[in-house]
């Protein structure tokens, strides 16, 4: 089997798992929930922290699991693993819908910059001009495969999969996801299909990928 085919068949499998946990939940109960998450995220899920991510509009599968996943220590993170071991199923539903029916705020891209922790990274056009590049065709040379494979050609994400919105993401959040997942410090991806590209890119890739998709809109 060819390592294009693999992936495909491991976005089938995502695809099948995400959508089995797939429940529908009341946006209202979910409002009344979310004021716990407001300090972090926002209060109707537009973070303006840039480390925190932005939950307004995230596709309702995505966020459904990953509540889930902090309540069962399948993802690691203190603040969220506490939050979320008091929540009930039907909350997590309910927090979902909540997050997922909101509107997105993304104000015009613009030239912020991400720190390193050994130097400075400007964000140039050249640096978003590379992230482009491997968010629609992948790097062929370290088998890297496309981004839009699973997160789509606008970064809007499957939703009926799972699979995360990520346009408008700020990028200090962006570099943080895929550096977790490369150093394996985040573990509940199925198939373990971010780990393994992750590991494959390098920092600057992951930079100028995370640059370019912090700038969609």
């Amino acid at each position: 089997m060819s390592k294009s085919s693999l992936f495909f068949l491991l976005c089938l499998t995502g695809f099948a798992c995400a959508g089995s946990a797939f429940a529908v939940g009341n946006i209202s109960a979910g409002k009344s929930k979310a004021a716990t998450c407001a300090g972090c995220h926002g209060e109707d899920g537009n973070s303006m922290a840039p480390i925190f991510p932005r939950l307004a509009g995230q596709n309702e599968a995505f966020l459904v699991r990953e509540l889930t996943d902090f309540k069962g220590h399948l993802r690691e993170d203190p603040s969220m693993e506490a939050f979320a071991a008091a929540l009930s199923e039907q909350d997590i539903e309910d927090l979902s819908a909540y997050f997922a029916s909101k509107k997105p705020i993304l104000a015009k891209a613009s030239d912020e910059e991400y720190v390193d922790e050994d130097e400075e990274i400007p964000v140039t056009r050249e640096l978003i001009s590379q992230g482009k590049v491997l968010f629609l065709a992948g790097n062929e040379t370290t088998h890297v495969p496309a981004c839009t494979g699973c997160h789509g050609p606008s970064g809007s994400g499957n939703p009926a999969a799972g699979f995360p919105k990520l346009k408008g993401q700020f990028l200090p959040y962006l570099v943080k996801a895929l550096n977790d997942f490369r150093e394996e410090n985040r573990t509940n991806d199925d198939g373990a299909m971010m780990r393994t590209i992750a590991k494959k890119m390098t920092k600057a890739e992951i930079n100028s990928v995370s640059a370019y998709i912090s700038r969609l809109r």
